[in-house]
């Protein structure tokens, strides 16, 4: 697994043994930043349940100016903190600058430790079954709807077989898909960009 593309492309990822960490495969990440464009550049971006932070860390490489990431689990905080530690090398190396700041925490907590922030694009890989019982699932997308600016594009990776509520649970935001990418087969993932609007 590698950066696809920008000023660090080519630089590897470590990622943690074990199935735990679910990294987004090269191949979807082209597809995602394909579907986003020119909207990366200068952008400020919250990856949570970063893992490896792929996602991050390939915005960041794209032109991104800010990454906050967000990754509980402790080793793949430690494989997040040398890739971030690699890629911000390789930057610099080429006269370019972004800010990273990994954050070991719940990223339920980051509404708080964020107060009132807004990030341009929110990136976020959670554990599948926080998507499939409806608590958590209210809880992901209530803590998405604290970072939610008028523009700001969410990518969510899901079960190719999961389908988002039209609201969330507080019915104080509408989700406005706007696209769906990978194939809708069984066990395999799927990326959701969307938006949420206040209602």
């Amino acid at each position: 697994m590698r950066i696809t593309s920008g000023i660090a492309r080519g630089i590897a990822l470590d990622s943690p043994k074990g199935d735990t960490t679910r990294p987004a495969t090269d191949a979807a990440r082209q597809a995602i930043f394909s579907s986003l464009g020119e909207t990366v550049q200068g952008a400020s971006i919250l990856d949570m349940f970063a893992g490896t932070g792929a996602y991050g860390l390939e915005a960041a490489s794209r032109g991104a100016a800010r990454v906050v990431f967000a990754e509980i689990d402790r080793r793949a905080f430690a494989c997040l903190k040398k890739n971030a530690a690699n890629v911000l090398g390789a930057l610099r190396a080429n006269g370019a600058f972004a800010t990273l700041e990994t954050l070991s925490t719940d990223c339920m907590r980051l509404p708080k430790i964020f107060e009132n922030a807004k990030f341009d694009i929110v990136f976020a890989d959670p554990p599948y079954r926080m998507l499939l019982a409806e608590d958590s699932l209210g809880r992901v997308l209530e803590t998405f709807a604290a970072f939610a600016g008028e523009d700001t594009l969410f990518v969510l990776e899901a079960p190719a077989d999961f389908e988002p509520p039209a609201e969330t649970s507080d019915g104080k935001f509408a989700l406005d898909i706007l696209k769906r990418l990978g194939k809708k087969s069984k066990g395999k993932p799927s990326q959701l960009i969307f938006k949420m609007a206040r209602k």
